[in-house]
């Protein structure tokens, strides 16, 4: 199970338009970068490859980062968080990997406050002496889904009720629903096909093609926005 993690999955430019962010943004998780004048180091990646194709654990790993783009938070801090992340665990990406969360949330706090990550971006925090998710936390861990303590899909959708599901070993890791590409539900849709006419194509129940239709015209509107 544990290769899944260093498969190659999707180009860079697929990879931030299925993550919903600019390859730009993307590029410089994965590679680092110059900026007014001073050099960057990745926030991903351990040291820049010069590649432009994103494995499955630097997939998930985006994913987690992408909650965070909009919002004012420094990248440098998440980028010491992830650093230490990876030293206290021993593993190249902690954030693709459950037990962080689960069993060693202890070392995930003391890495926090180590690289003095602002509290309203923990992903653990303290209650009655009791180390316990937040609600960013939690969220990331409801939107992949594991296999013991290795990532096997992961919800597109910021919707937590949707089914699309971006699983590595179903359609090239292509969003899908039930087996079936979102895309080409909407490929159907497009020519003219009813909702009904295309449950009963792919043998889908109506809220199947439904998600999947929502999913692409979000997508859709994301590209032309």
């Amino acid at each position: 199970m544990a290769s899944v993690l260093d498969r190659e999955m999707y180009t860079e430019a697929l990879a931030a338009r299925l993550l919903g962010v600019p390859q730009s943004t993307l590029h410089y998780w994965l590679e680092g970068g110059t900026r007014r004048g001073k050099s960057y180091k990745p926030i991903i990646r351990q040291e820049p490859l010069g590649r432009r194709v994103v494995t499955w654990a630097e997939f998930v790993e985006a994913g987690w980062l992408s909650a965070y783009r909009n919002l004012n938070v420094q990248m440098t801090e998440l980028r010491k968080f992830i650093d230490e992340l990876r030293e206290r665990f021993g593993v190249p990406y902690p954030l693709a990997d459950r037990r962080p969360l689960v069993s060693g949330r202890n070392l995930v706090y003391d890495a926090q406050t180590s690289a003095k990550l602002g509290v309203e971006f923990y992903l653990v925090s303290v209650i009655n002496d009791q180390t316990m998710l937040t609600p960013p936390g939690e969220a990331f861990v409801q939107r992949v889904e594991w296999d013991g303590d290795v990532p096997v899909a992961y919800r597109p959708d910021h919707n937590p009720l949707s089914p699309v599901r971006i699983d590595p070993d179903v359609r090239f890791g292509k969003p899908s629903i039930k087996g079936i590409s979102t895309e080409v539900i909407w490929e159907q849709s497009d020519v003219g096909e009813d909702v009904e006419t295309i449950a009963e194509i792919y043998r889908l129940d109506v809220a199947d093609v439904r998600w999947a239709l929502a999913y692409e015209n979000a997508q859709s509107a994301q590209k032309a926005a």
